[in-house]
C-alpha cells in the first residue's frame, strides 16, 4: 500500500494547482518557502489564513474585499455615473493598475457561453441593469474581452440597458481580437479606455 503524502508533497501540490505553476515550479516555490521560513513561510502562512477568515465578494460590484461593500463602492472620491463593466475580479484590478478610471465597476462573473450553459441569470446583469436604474448611472463602459462570448455578452448588456438613459460605450483601439484585459499592459488599458465608443 503507498505512503500517504508528506505535508510537504501536499503543499507543493497545492501550489502546483495556482495558475502559473506547475509541479516543477511549486516544488522550486516550496523549498525556498522553507529555506527561508521566516522571512517568507510564516509570514504567507499568517497571510493565507487572515484571508481566508476575512475575504469576501462586495455585495454591490462582486469585487474582492473584507467587507460586505468594497473600499471602491464606498469611496467618496469615485465617479459615480459611471460604471465599467467586467468580466472578473482580475480585470478590475488590471483597470485599477491602469490608474486611468475612476468610476464604480460591475463584475460580471464571466461572459455569456451557450455551450457551458451561462446564461444572464448566471452572472450579474440583473444586478447591473438595477444599479443603472436606481443609481442615475449616466454611462455604463463594458470593458469586456474582444472574443466572441465577450462581444455577445456586451451587446446582450446594451440591449438589457436600452430605455434607462445611460449610455453604453465599449473599449475601443488597444484590446486586440481575442484580447483578456488581465494580460495588457496599462498604457494599452489607457488607450483603450480613453478612445472608447457608444455601442
Amino acid at each position: 500500500m503507498p505512503e500517504a503524502p508528506s505535508q510537504i508533497e501536499v503543499l507543493i501540490a497545492l501550489m502546483a494547482k495556482l495558475p502559473g505553476l506547475g509541479p516543477r515550479s511549486a516544488r522550486r516555490a516550496v523549498l525556498q518557502l522553507i529555506k527561508k521560513r521566516s522571512l517568507l513561510l510564516i509570514p504567507l502562512a499568517d497571510a493565507i489564513q487572515t484571508v481566508a477568515e476575512t475575504a469576501r465578494e462586495c455585495v454591490n460590484c462582486g469585487n474582492i474585499g473584507t467587507t460586505d461593500l468594497c473600499e471602491i463602492c464606498t469611496s467618496t472620491k469615485r465617479d459615480r455615473s459611471q460604471i465599467c463593466v467586467v468580466e472578473d475580479v482580475a480585470d478590475l484590478w488590471a483597470m485599477e493598475r491602469a490608474d486611468v478610471f475612476k468610476g464604480l465597476y460591475h463584475v460580471l462573473g464571466g461572459t455569456l457561453s451557450a455551450l457551458d450553459a451561462i446564461g444572464p441569470d448566471e452572472l450579474r446583469i440583473p444586478r447591473l441593469a438595477e444599479r443603472v436604474k436606481t443609481d442615475q448611472v449616466s454611462e455604463v463602459i463594458l470593458a469586456l474581452s474582444a472574443t466572441i462570448d465577450g462581444q455577445t455578452t456586451a451587446h446582450y448588456i446594451a440591449d438589457a440597458l436600452e430605455g434607462t438613459g445611460a449610455v453604453v460605450t465599449s473599449l475601443a483601439q488597444g484590446v486586440p481580437i481575442g484580447g483578456e484585459l488581465d494580460y495588457l499592459d496599462d498604457g494599452t488599458i489607457t488607450a483603450a479606455l480613453r478612445a472608447r465608443k457608444a455601442l
